[in-house]
């Protein structure tokens, strides 16, 4: 899907969103995935996968924030800069929990990638890569 790219980048800025307003606040954030889905209605029709993705890694922050602790090299969640780590959250939940056959494991470690090179800084894309490699190697059999 051309458009999943997109949905990624919609998703990962979201949770970006989230983890400031819960630094400042209690956390809500419907209104901010509302208005992120309304800026996209012209781009793409189905948002499903934007709101299924930012409700899952939220539901799942502890376990999903727990793998990638597991594997990043002694590096906790707060040490982790935010864009890598909600790039991280959304790549994790998307290879653990999401349950669209047609995403291969390997697919959401580039994307997540590319948008650690897009978003983050020029040493986000290898980070990015050693975690998810590091998961995928412990966790899924060749696809």
């Amino acid at each position: 899907m051309a458009n999943r790219h997109l949905l990624r980048s919609i998703a990962m800025q979201v949770l970006y969103a989230a983890d400031m307003l819960e630094e400042r606040y209690s956390g809500d954030i419907s209104e901010v995935l509302q208005r992120s889905i309304d800026d996209l209605s012209s781009e793409v029709e189905d948002t499903s996968y934007v709101k299924e993705v930012v409700h899952g890694v939220r539901a799942n922050r502890d376990t999903v924030d727990s793998t990638i602790e597991t594997y990043a090299n002694e590096w906790t969640i707060p040490m982790i800069a935010s864009v890598d780590r909600n790039i991280l959250r959304l790549a994790v939940y998307e290879m653990k929990y999401y349950e669209d056959e047609d995403i291969p494991t390997k697919v959401s470690i580039n994307e997540a990638i590319e948008l650690g090179k897009q978003y983050s800084g020029p040493t986000s894309g290898k980070f990015i890569n050693g975690v998810l490699g590091g998961f995928f190697k412990a966790e899924f059999k060749a696809e």
